[in-house]
Formats: structure tokens, sequence, C-alpha cells
């Protein structure tokens, strides 16, 4: 139990543990920011998609 607390006050003491967890947070928002812009466009995505495939299929349909 001394080692892990002795270990957890070296990190706490450390510019690097700093640093680590800031790029953490860094990381965690541009992920959620990525997360939010896919769904965002991928809901109007595929309602383009839908459209071009509906006059992909009708105007390229062979005539009866």
């Amino acid at each position: 139990m001394k080692a892990l607390l002795s270990a957890v006050r070296a990190f706490a003491r450390e510019e690097d543990g700093v640093a680590l967890t800031e790029y953490l947070i860094l990381l965690a928002l541009l992920v959620g920011g990525v997360i939010v812009a896919v769904t965002l466009a991928g809901e109007n995505l595929g309602k383009v998609w839908t459209a071009w495939a509906g006059w992909f299929t009708t105007a390229l349909a062979i005539p009866a």
C-alpha cells in the first residue's frame, strides 16, 4: 500500500502527469466532437443517399 501511495504522490508531483492529463482531456473533447459531427452528418448523408438512389433507380430503369 505504501508503494502505491508513493507512486501516486510521485506522479502528482511530476509535470508529465499534468501534461498527460491535459492531452487526455483534449483527446476526449476531440473524440466527442468527431462523434457528434459524424452523427449529424450521417443523418443528412443518409437522406441524400436515399434521394440519390431513388433518382438513380428511376433515371436508369429499363423501359418496359
